[in-house]
């Protein structure tokens, strides 16, 4: 059940990110692979290449980090809800209110890089845990129904959507 979901498990909004997932291999799998391509992909980074920004008001590397660490706990726990068959609707968040609040460029590009590694960490552990019938358990957040899988697939395809434009926009 490790797999990429199947079509009715998300909505045609949420397809945007999840067709980015490779259709072949385990969704855990992919997400380890990914964790390691984005600690490589910005560990050799400077911390002036971390401040960076593309354009005036956009986030700099350190930010987007900083967001995909926020996301990241985000989704794990609404998959850890679902998982466990919380029926209640989850509240959704904007995303540029919490890059705001989170005044990532305070930290070091390598303090950044920590916590995207604990939390990824953590959503991995959760992962790990599941079992097979947990993987077609189905929860609501943001007024959106999805599978667990299919919100493991959003955290693979949310974060290949930001690897994409972190190599078009800012580190090309």
């Amino acid at each position: 059940m490790n797999q990429r979901p199947a079509q009715g498990e998300y909505t045609e909004f949420q397809s945007r990110y999840i067709t980015l997932v490779p259709p072949e291999g385990e969704l855990s799998a992919i997400l380890r692979e990914q964790t390691q391509e984005v600690l490589a992909l910005l560990g050799g980074l400077t911390e002036e290449q971390g401040a960076y920004r593309y354009a005036p008001g956009k986030w700099s590397i350190k930010e987007m980090l900083g967001h995909l660490t926020d996301n990241d706990r985000i989704m794990s726990y609404r998959l850890l809800c679902f998982a466990r068959g919380e029926q209640a609707p989850l509240p959704g968040y904007e995303e540029n209110d919490y890059a705001a609040a989170g005044a990532f460029d305070r930290f070091t590009l390598q303090e950044m890089l920590a916590h995207y590694r604990i939390v990824r960490e953590s959503t991995l552990a959760l992962v790990d845990s599941l079992v097979d019938n947990d993987y077609t358990r189905t929860g609501s957040s943001n007024g959106i129904a999805m599978s667990v899988r299919a919100q493991i697939a959003l955290i693979i395809g949310h974060e290949r959507h930001h690897l994409r434009v972190l190599h078009e926009r800012y580190l090309n």
